[in-house]
C-alpha cells in the first residue's frame, strides 16, 4: 500500500506528465476502413488507429496528442472531445439477438451503434430511421442512438426522396409561422401593393417556360427602335409580399434554394407565394421588379433602369411553341397569338441573336451539353430517360436572363455594398499541370497568362477548335474552380465577364431575392437587412449542400434504372479519367458509369497533366471525349455507382457494327 508520500509523487508526475504533453486541435476524418485521421488545425493529418476511431465520429472536432509507435512513426491518441458537429444522420434498423442497432448510411460511421429500449420508437427491422447520437461514444467507444423519426422501408414508393431529405437535413413541411403568413396573403393583398406601383398591365409581356413549371419568375417583351431593341425584363418580386425579417424569408434564406428533385422539387418558398400570388401567371396582375434596357444592333448593352412595376402577362408559352415560330413552322397555337405578341416574340429573337454574337465575340459561352428529362412511374421510379433538346427559344430567354443579370450586377458595382458571383477560372492547384498541358499542346498560347480574366478568355476562345492530338480545351474545362458568392464585384472569368450577379429567379434561389432588395434599397430606399459574412458563408453552403441533395438522389435513382439496361453494347463517350478509371456518359440517355483499370488488360499509368490513362506496354490510350462502347455490369450499392466494362470492336457481334 502507498503512503501519503507516493501518492502525491505520483499525482505530481501525472501532472508532469500533462503539462508537457503537446495537444493539437483537429478534426475527425474517416474512411472506408476502421481507421481514420484527424487534420490538424496546423494543416497535417494525424493517422487514427481503430480502438481511437471507436470513440469519435466524422466531422469531430478533438484534440489529439501524437505517441511514436513502431519505426519511428507516431499516430493519434484522443485527448478529448471538443465538440461534436454530427448532430443527424439515417441507417437502417437491425436487430442483432438482444441487441437492436441502427445501421448508419452516413459515409464514415463504419459501426452499428446500438439504440437503447425507450429510443427506439417502435421501429421494426430493415425499417430506415432518421436518428441523433443519444450517447456520444468518446469515453468508452460505445455510443447509442436515438430514433427521431420512421422513414420507411426500401421499396415503398418515394423512400429514395424521404431518405435523401433525412440524409441531408432538409425539411419536407413548412414551419407554422410561414403557413400563418402565406395564408395571410391573397389577391387583395396583392392589388393593395399594385396600386403605388407603374402600371403596365397594357403591355404585351409573355412567359416562355416547360408546360409543367407553376413558378415563373420571369416575363419578356421587346420593341424595336432607331439604334436597336428596347428590351424588358419583368421578374416576380416577391420581396414586395414577404418582409425583409419575416418567417417566409427566414425560411427561404435556411433552404437557399429550391432543389429540383426529379418529379418533386423541394420548393423555396410556399406554393401560395411562389405558384400563385407571385408567379406571372397570364391575365392576372402580379408585382414585378422590371429591368428596362437598350440593346444594340451589335449586341452590346446601352441604357438601362430598373421599376417596380404591376404587369399582366399576355400568355404562358413553352420554349416549343416559340420555337416553332422562330423557325417559320405553323400551326393552330402560333396563329392564335396576339399580333402584339407575336412581333415582340420576332424582336425578341432578333435581339437574343445579337446578344448572343456579341458575348461569342467579346465572353464566353457555355457548350450545349446534352441534357435528359427522367419520366418517374407511379412508384416515383424512374420509367425512361429521354433527350431534352435545347432549341432557339432557350437560348432566346439565357440570353435575355444573362442581360439583365449584367445590368444588375453594373448596378450593384455602384453601390456601397452587393452580391455578386465571381468565378477565378482555373483552379491554383492545378496551375503547373495546365502549364505543362500548354506547353506541350499548344506552344503558341504558353505566353498566356490564364490567372488574368483576358487570358483565361483568350486561352478558352483560342482552345475551342484546336488541332491537336488531345482535346485540351475539354481538359481545361475539367480543372475550373467553383463559382463563389461575394459582397464586392471581381470577373466571372467562367462567362467571360468583368462582372455578374443573379436577380432573374427570386422565387427559386434566395441570392436573388436579396439583390432585389439591395436593388430596391438603393433606388427606394425600401428596408432591408444586410447579410453578414458568416451569413454569406452559411448561404454558400446551404446552397451546395442542395446541389448534393439533388445529385444523391438522382444519382440513386439512375443506378436502380441502370439494371434494366441488359447486356448489349451502348455507345458513350469518356466523361472523366482518374488513376482507376475512367467514366462513360451514354450517347442514348446521359446515364454515366464507371470502367475500371481492374478490368483491363494490363497495366494503366494516369498522367495528371493530359488526364490520359495510358497503358505501360502497348501505349493504348483513353482520354476525355474518347468514344467508346460499354456493357453494363452491374452497381456497386453502397456509393449506388454504376459500373461498366469496355467492349473492344472484336468483342461485337459484325451485326450490331455501325
Amino acid at each position: 500500500m502507498l503512503n501519503a508520500d507516493a501518492l502525491n509523487q505520483l499525482r505530481q508526475l501525472k501532472s508532469d506528465i500533462e503539462e508537457s504533453k503537446i495537444v493539437s486541435p483537429g478534426t475527425v476524418k474517416a474512411t472506408n476502413g476502421r481507421f481514420g485521421f484527424v487534420a490538424l488545425d496546423e494543416g497535417r493529418d494525424v493517422f487514427l488507429p481503430p480502438e481511437e476511431m471507436q470513440k469519435v465520429l466524422p466531422g469531430d472536432r478533438v484534440n489529439v496528442t501524437e505517441q511514436e509507435v513502431d519505426k519511428g512513426k507516431t499516430q493519434g491518441v484522443v485527448d478529448e472531445l471538443i465538440e461534436s458537429r454530427l448532430t443527424t444522420f439515417v441507417g437502417r434498423y437491425l436487430v442483432k439477438g438482444k441487441g437492436h442497432f441502427v445501421v448508419p448510411e452516413t459515409p464514415g460511421i463504419n459501426r452499428w451503434i446500438f439504440i437503447p429500449p425507450k429510443e427506439r420508437m417502435n421501429a421494426q427491422p430493415d425499417d430506415y430511421l432518421y436518428c441523433c447520437i443519444h450517447k456520444h461514444p468518446i469515453h468508452d467507444g460505445k455510443g447509442q442512438a436515438k430514433v427521431l423519426r420512421v422513414i420507411g422501408k426500401a421499396g415503398e414508393a418515394g423512400i429514395e426522396r424521404a431518405l435523401t431529405l433525412a440524409t441531408f437535413d432538409l425539411a419536407d413541411a413548412w414551419p407554422d409561422t410561414v403557413v400563418q403568413q402565406s395564408e395571410s396573403l391573397d389577391e387583395a393583398a396583392i392589388e393593395a401593393l399594385a396600386a403605388d406601383r407603374e402600371d403596365r398591365t397594357d403591355r404585351a409581356y409573355v412567359t416562355i417556360d416547360s408546360p409543367a413549371t407553376q413558378d415563373m419568375d420571369d416575363a419578356l417583351l421587346a420593341e424595336p427602335n432607331a439604334t436597336g431593341w428596347a428590351l424588358s425584363i419583368a421578374i416576380a418580386d416577391p420581396s414586395a409580399v414577404i418582409g425583409p425579417e419575416s418567417a417566409a424569408e427566414l425560411e427561404a434564406f435556411n433552404r437557399a434554394t429550391a432543389i429540383y428533385f426529379p418529379g418533386d422539387p423541394l420548393p423555396m418558398l410556399p406554393d401560395t407565394i411562389s405558384t400563385r400570388l407571385c408567379s406571372l401567371m397570364p391575365d392576372v396582375k402580379r408585382l414585378a421588379l422590371v429591368c428596362d434596357l437598350q440593346v444594340n444592333n451589335d449586341g452590346t448593352l446601352g441604357d438601362y433602369s430598373f421599376h417596380q412595376a404591376v404587369i399582366s402577362s399576355r400568355a404562358k408559352l413553352s420554349y416549343d411553341l416559340v420555337s416553332n415560330l422562330i423557325e417559320g413552322r405553323e400551326d393552330e397555337d402560333i396563329k392564335a397569338l396576339p399580333d402584339a405578341v407575336a412581333n415582340s416574340l420576332d424582336q425578341l429573337h432578333q435581339a437574343a441573336t445579337a446578344l448572343r454574337k456579341w458575348r461569342n465575340e467579346h465572353a464566353l459561352l457555355s457548350g450545349d451539353r446534352p441534357e435528359f428529362r427522367l419520366r418517374l412511374d407511379e412508384n416515383r421510379r424512374i420509367r425512361s430517360i429521354e433527350p431534352s433538346v435545347q432549341n432557339e427559344a432557350h437560348r432566346l430567354v439565357e440570353e435575355c436572363m444573362v442581360a439583365a443579370n449584367r445590368c444588375a450586377a453594373d448596378f450593384l458595382a455602384k453601390q456601397p455594398s452587393g452580391l455578386f458571383i465571381q468565378h477565378t477560372g482555373l483552379r491554383d492547384d492545378r496551375a503547373d499541370n495546365i502549364r505543362a498541358l500548354i506547353e506541350g499542346y499548344a506552344p503558341h498560347l504558353a505566353d498566356i497568362d490564364a490567372t488574368k480574366p483576358e487570358g483565361f478568355k483568350a486561352l478558352m476562345k483560342q482552345t475551342t477548335d484546336l488541332d491537336a492530338e488531345l482535346p485540351v480545351k475539354a481538359i481545361l474545362s475539367r480543372q475550373l474552380a467553383r463559382a463563389e458568392l461575394a459582397f464586392t464585384a471581381a470577373p466571372h472569368q467562367g462567362m467571360g465577364l468583368n462582372g455578374y450577379t443573379t436577380f432573374t429567379s427570386p422565387l427559386r434561389k434566395y441570392s436573388d431575392l436579396y439583390v432585389h432588395r439591395v436593388i430596391k434599397a438603393a433606388l427606394w430606399d425600401t428596408p432591408m437587412k444586410a447579410l453578414s459574412s458568416d451569413q454569406l458563408s452559411a448561404l454558400q453552403s446551404t446552397q451546395f449542400k442542395a446541389r448534393q441533395a439533388a445529385n444523391s438522389l438522382e444519382t440513386w435513382l439512375k443506378s436502380d434504372f441502370a439494371k434494366t439496361l441488359g447486356e448489349e453494347p451502348m455507345d458513350g463517350v469518356i466523361s472523366r479519367t482518374i488513376p482507376a478509371g475512367f467514366f462513360v456518359r451514354l450517347e442514348a440517355n446521359g446515364l454515366e458509369g464507371f470502367v475500371s483499370c481492374k478490368d483491363l488488360n494490363g497495366k494503366y499509368s494516369f498522367d495528371p497533366v493530359t488526364l490520359r490513362l495510358i497503358h505501360n506496354k502497348n501505349g493504348r490510350i483513353f482520354q476525355v471525349e474518347q468514344a467508346v462502347k460499354v456493357r453494363f455490369s452491374g452497381v456497386e450499392e453502397e456509393r449506388r455507382q454504376i459500373n461498366f466494362k469496355l467492349v473492344d470492336a472484336e468483342e461485337i457481334p459484325v451485326a450490331t457494327r455501325s
